[in-house]
């Protein structure tokens, strides 16, 4: 299984968290992170999953027209929830996880280490793990950083 961590771009301050969107800035640095990652996936088309935050959707659809949302990878959820949103590590396929730190770098480690260990993930940055069914081994197979 391959677990692809995307870390939402810079966005705008607000009150409403869920309803901050990303600022002209983070527009640009989701366009590079997409073209990177449409670049690194060739023609596979993976699971799109972002949070219910509009900046994490607006990120995911610099990417992708088909963008799942779940609750399970909202601001403040738990890092098993990302892994679990994912189904990871046994869920098949590609799956793209456009959220929030300190969760994700939370998630990145559970993944990796089997610990939450407080990574830091950069805005608009993206980790991909691969998952070996073989061997049950877990690797680090990329890092994007903006």
């Amino acid at each position: 299984m391959e677990l692809i961590l995307w870390r939402h771009a810079e966005a705008e301050d607000g009150a409403d968290d869920l309803a901050r969107a990303l600022t002209e800035r983070g527009h640009n640095q989701a366009a590079r992170a997409a073209a990177w990652l449409k670049d690194a996936l060739g023609k596979h088309h993976p699971r799109v999953v972002a949070s219910q935050a509009r900046r994490a959707q607006q990120t995911a659809a610099a990417f992708a027209t088909e963008v799942e949302i779940d609750a399970r990878i909202n601001p403040d959820a738990p890092a098993r929830g990302y892994l679990e949103a994912a189904g990871w590590p046994r869920g098949g396929g590609t799956v793209v996880l456009v959220g929030h730190q300190p969760t994700l770098g939370d998630a990145a480690s559970l993944a990796l280490a089997g610990s939450e260990l407080g990574w830091q993930i950069k805005k608009s940055a993206i980790w991909w793990l691969h998952y070996d069914e073989a061997d049950g081994s877990v690797l680090l197979k990329a890092v994007y950083a903006p």
